[in-house]
């Protein structure tokens, strides 16, 4: 059986009647808009506007489900306690229900990153395990997410190609690191890059992450150090603009 599940995702479900409000101060996304069907790829991020915690959120009910990294579920859950103080939020795993992807699945949401990823939903878990087969395909498009690929507290948001994967609002509000993003938006300085290059051509001072069974390491080069032939169609064009500009 090939199953969909995501086995390496877990769910985290905020409740409370500040859940939305509580999320909305924290995250690089605008979470009160938030409507079930249509998932928002976002992050929390360091005060500088470096990536901590990569998830998407998805809307039930007046909760918001945090489709997250399993083996980061925790580390966000404590995260987001800190932040809560005395509000009237809840934060617990919803192991009852897992991320779901498949490239083909008709009535099911797109992967709110781009389309071309496939179909991704929340349900209960099934017998089989996508993962691996979502890995390949998303980094085949040249889309990073998680620990792993990100880092924690050495990226920062903008630099992950998140401005043009739909990881950002620029008209929600504060939000923990939003002065820094905005800056390098409204001028144009996201100098750097991450990108997806052959492991053969790999520059291990700017590597973050060497994936062997792909044949890939994931580097953070400058915008004019980028060979063309190693950016994805839906980020070429913004990088061309930039270095332009």
């Amino acid at each position: 059986m090939t199953g969909t599940t995501l086995t390496n995702r877990a769910l985290l479900r905020i409740s409370g009647e500040e859940a939305k409000s509580f999320l909305q101060g924290l995250l690089t996304r605008d979470v009160l808009g938030l409507k079930e069907g249509e998932p928002r790829w976002t992050a929390l991020l360091t005060p500088q506007g470096k990536a901590l915690f990569d998830f998407i959120l998805w809307a039930d009910g007046e909760d918001v489900l945090i489709d997250c990294e399993a083996s980061q579920a925790e580390a966000l859950a404590k995260r987001l306690t800190i932040y809560r103080l005395r509000r009237k939020v809840a934060i617990a795993r919803a192991d009852e229900l897992a991320a779901h992807w498949a490239l083909e699945a008709s009535g099911k949401p797109f992967d709110p990153r781009l389309s071309q990823l496939g179909h991704r939903w929340i349900a209960p878990p099934d017998e089989g395990d996508a993962s691996a087969a979502f890995r390949a395909h998303r980094l085949s498009l040249g889309i990073f997410e998680g620990v792993g690929e990100l880092g924690q507290d050495q990226i920062l948001w903008l630099e992950t190609n998140a401005g043009e994967l739909g990881g950002v609002d620029y008209d929600k509000g504060c939000y923990v690191g939003q002065e820094n993003t905005a800056r390098m938006h409204y001028r144009n300085k996201v100098n750097r890059r991450l990108v997806a290059v052959p492991l053969a051509q790999a520059d291990e001072k700017r590597q973050k992450a060497a994936l062997a069974d792909l044949g890939l390491s994931i580097e953070l080069r400058r915008v004019e150090d980028v060979d063309p032939a190693f950016l994805p169609g839906w980020l070429a064009g913004a990088v061309a603009d930039q270095a332009a500009g």
